[in-house]
């Protein structure tokens, strides 16, 4: 009976110890992972909005309650706001797509980027394909996107990835909420 406690008081020192070194390991590299995050992030806004030179975060509870959306930054350069990124989080074939969108002040797409998502790898993951994203490029935001099948042209056609309809059908909801926002909220501002 002495050898079990004693080789269970063992256990909980190793097991306490291990966890103590965790529990510092993190909060030494927590400040490291999220600085990476950030600039991950600046360099995708600055990808989609090349013009502005700083950005900011818009925290506004009108703006943040639409659906789809997650966060919405303006961009600058000499103290004038020249567009939007948009991050959005529509459900796809098999779960949420993170994707960032930049609009103009013009009302034009600058640019799609799709982050991590669990589409189906080589079907729908192709959603983050240049040839399908491209689609988005320079399009005005004054109508909604409509995802086709083949066979229908005009600047609000979107052709859907082959086999994944349901991905592809995502990421134009994700679009179309971020140009909804824009034509009815930030445009005006």
């Amino acid at each position: 009976m002495k050898e079990i406690i004693k080789l269970g008081f063992i256990l909980l020192v190793i097991t306490s110890v291990a966890a103590l070194v965790l529990g510092v390991t993190n909060e030494v590299t927590q400040g490291i992972i999220q600085e990476r995050a950030l600039e991950e992030t600046r360099e995708a806004l600055v990808a989609l909005l090349p013009e502005a030179d700083d950005f900011e975060v818009i925290d506004e509870e009108e703006i943040l309650d639409r659906r789809h959306i997650e966060e919405v930054y303006y961009g600058e350069k000499d103290g004038e706001i020249v567009g939007y990124t948009i991050k959005a989080g529509p459900s796809g074939y098999d779960g949420k797509i993170e994707m960032l969108i930049g609009i103009s002040n013009e009302g034009r797409i600058t640019g799609v980027k799709i982050g991590d998502n669990t589409e189906t790898p080589g079907l729908g993951s192709k959603i983050a394909d240049a040839s399908y994203i491209d689609q988005f490029l320079d399009k005005p935001t004054d109508e909604e996107f409509i995802t086709t099948r083949g066979g229908e042209t005009g600047d609000h056609y979107i052709e859907a990835v082959s086999g994944a309809t349901e991905s592809s059908d995502a990421v134009v909801e994700g679009v179309n909420a971020a140009r909804a926002l824009f034509e009815e909220i930030l445009k005006n501002r």
